[in-house]
């Protein structure tokens, strides 16, 4: 989930004259709809500017975004805010989907205004800035140098913890190093933390460092503490620092104490985090590729109790995965060309039995327009081909891999969207398939659809154990399953169930895409300013 992405508007332009004597009062009035719901609430209001036809608002809007979901708005611009929102002449309205604007180029969308029948209404220009919280990482090593012994038969055993100091005056632990044995001189491990857990993103903000000698029981004892602050810890970037190791019980107690040691900064750098968003505004482009399962154990689709069968009053299981996907994820993706293949049926002309074919009967372009032209093209397959078998997944997974391998820069990202009733057939090459993928920028999208067990699934999907195959593990989880029986409602509310499934699948991609972009050193491009 990326929370706290920050919409900024920018000015409608050249809108509606409705003042008899002067220019128009806009103001920007924003709705928001409920995930799979359609009653749409008032989130919030721009500023009223008086007077004018290309406002230039200062108030913006701060939404939380998540990828996984379709957040549908709508922008209402009312001419002044004097009496009731709806009593005021209109200028006209916007809709919007929340993931349109971050995947439009540079995360700026132009929409025109409408509403005013028989009237151009101008524009309104929408801006998606991700809020800076702070992404920086920290790496850092430490050393302690002639540590107070506290084993009676040994040297002590001792490791560091970490506190950030909070408003009321508090500590919270926010980090413990390793134990390191027997040793007054200990060289801990370097460790990596978020700047925002080490200080909440103020430089200047205490952290505190307790020295612990440890113990089998947990009663670890004291050695002694230090205070630094984000700020005075960065400066190591260029020296060593050296930290007094105080025990304010001795030191009260000894006249000629000095210290309980000294704990030595050896390493300090700090790198940022990048975001999904960063990536997005950057360029990066979502590639979406649909695959079908055509084999006979869906039932003969003209049968009501096939898995494909599309009555006149509700779409098939297949088309409603299909559909809740899509919709989401076709706000990446610029160009809106799909390919889309089914596996497991007799083709014409010849009835060879095929696990990739085009569901456009077109080999040299299997891409359709929109989810809208998927949709149109399954149907068609459905009456065209032979429900066959048997469930062979590698063909296809092979063949969008191919395509990722085409550009492995990080300017595109495939997602792949397989779409299946049963028992895997081809599970040794799948897996094959998948470790081979997992190196290269696409994920995985498994949605089982009908009664069948799916325990082969659970296994492709490596949220327990990574897949492998002859001794090769993936090199990242990049497969999600969800079964499609697990969203079907019981109160029949269809739009709400497929958000739900949506939702399920979905989750995972940012986090898969920033594991590919982290693995292979990509760092989002810098989107033109």
């Amino acid at each position: 989930t990326q929370g706290g992405s920050h919409l900024a508007l920018f000015p409608p332009r050249n809108l509606l004259d409705m003042d008899t004597f002067s220019k128009s009062d806009p103001v920007v009035v924003l709705f928001v709809q409920g995930s799979g719901g359609s009653e749409w609430k008032e989130f919030g209001r721009t500023e009223v500017i008086d007077n004018t036809l290309n406002p230039d608002f200062v108030r913006k809007f701060v939404l939380d975004y998540y990828f996984e979901e379709k957040q549908n708005l709508r922008f209402d611009v009312p001419w002044g805010l004097s009496g009731a929102l709806g009593a005021q002449d209109f200028l006209g309205q916007a809709f919007v989907a929340l993931g349109e604007v971050i995947g439009s180029q540079r995360g700026r969308l132009e929409r025109p205004l409408t509403g005013v029948p028989g009237k151009r209404c101008g524009s309104i220009l929408l801006l998606a800035e991700e809020l800076s919280n702070c992404r920086d990482i920290v790496t850092m090593q430490l050393c302690a140098n002639k540590l107070d012994k506290k084993d009676f038969f040994g040297k002590s055993d001792p490791f560091l913890v970490f506190y950030r100091s909070n408003e009321d005056g508090t500590f919270t632990i926010c980090h413990k190093t390793e134990v390191v044995k027997n040793t007054l001189n200990p060289v801990w491990q370097p460790f990596t933390i978020p700047v925002r857990a080490l200080c909440n993103g103020d430089y200047d903000r205490t952290v505190k460092i307790d020295v612990y000698d440890w113990d089998r029981d947990g009663s670890h004892d004291f050695i002694g503490e230090f205070a630094t602050s984000y700020r005075e810890l960065s400066r190591a970037q260029s020296q060593f620092t050296v930290y007094e190791v105080l025990n304010p019980r001795k030191k009260c107690k000894k006249k000629k104490y000095v210290n309980s040691g000294t704990v030595t900064l050896l390493s300090f750098s700090v790198e940022s985090e990048f975001t999904f968003v960063d990536y997005i505004r950057g360029g990066t482009q979502l590639n979406f590729t649909v695959a079908i399962d055509f084999t006979a154990s869906n039932g003969l689709p003209s049968q009501p109790t096939s898995l494909h069968y599309a009555s006149p009053y509700q779409l098939s299981a297949y088309a409603l995965a299909l559909k809740a996907v899509g919709e989401v994820i076709q706000d990446y993706d610029s160009d809106k060309l799909f390919p889309a293949y089914g596996f497991g049926a007799k083709v014409p002309p010849d009835g060879k039995i095929s696990h990739q074919f085009p569901l456009n009967n077109n080999v040299d372009n299997p891409s359709c327009a929109g989810i809208e032209g998927v949709l149109e093209s399954y149907l068609q397959s459905l009456r065209t081909v032979q429900l066959y078998g048997p469930t062979n997944f590698a063909p296809v997974i092979n063949q969008v891999a191919g395509m990722a391998a085409q550009v492995t820069d990080g300017s595109q990202y495939h997602v792949l969207l397989i779409i299946t009733d049963g028992v895997i057939s081809d599970m040794l090459q799948t897996k094959e398939a998948i470790v081979t993928a997992s190196a290269l920028p696409m994920s995985i999208i498994i949605v089982g659809v009908g009664p069948a067990e799916f325990e082969a699934m659970e296994e492709l999907d490596g949220d327990e154990v990574r897949v492998s195959s002859r001794g090769r593990y993936a090199e990242r989880d990049i497969v999600q399953f969800v079964p499609f029986r697990d969203y079907v409602d019981d109160s029949g509310n269809q739009v709400l169930s497929m958000a739900r499934l949506a939702k399920d699948v979905l989750a995972e991609i940012p986090e898969q895409l920033l594991s590919y972009m982290k693995t292979h050193d990509i760092k989002p491009r810098r989107a033109d300013p």
